[in-house]
């Protein structure tokens, strides 16, 4: 399949994964769990670092149940880079977000978390 074959390309060359998903009954959206699903048995994904974006404080159900499969796959989910941002019926846009200081702000911080820990990871093993 060429677009798993692009997903692990992509997945293997990159320095970390960010991951957001709505909510859907509970639990994540079947696509990013039928994506995640795909990448179970490869190597492309374990101990990846991964920075979580909730983009709806409310729902908590996804969150834990992404997080489970996250964990389960050998993920490295980087906890302080962990942001959650009230965009559920905001009417943001692309735009609109980066305009707002305060999700901005949150959003920023969380990158610069989110990078700081991969150049310390990188230079851990270095070191190692």
């Amino acid at each position: 399949m060429p677009s798993l074959e692009n997903l692990k390309k992509f997945l293997n060359k990159s320095s970390g994964l960010i991951l957001a998903t709505p909510e859907y009954a509970h639990g994540i959206s079947g696509p990013l769990k039928n994506a995640l699903d795909w990448l179970v048995s490869g190597v492309e994904f374990p101990y990846k670092p991964i920075m979580l974006i909730n983009t709806s404080p409310r729902a908590s159900h996804a969150q834990t149940h992404l997080r489970e499969v996250l964990i389960t796959m050998s993920g490295n989910i980087i906890e302080k880079a962990y942001v959650s941002i009230p965009l559920l019926s905001s009417g943001l846009d692309c735009d609109g977000i980066i305009k707002n200081k305060a999700i901005a702000s949150i959003l920023q911080e969380g990158l610069n978390r989110f990078c700081d820990e991969i150049q310390a990871q990188k230079l851990n093993k270095r070191v190692n």
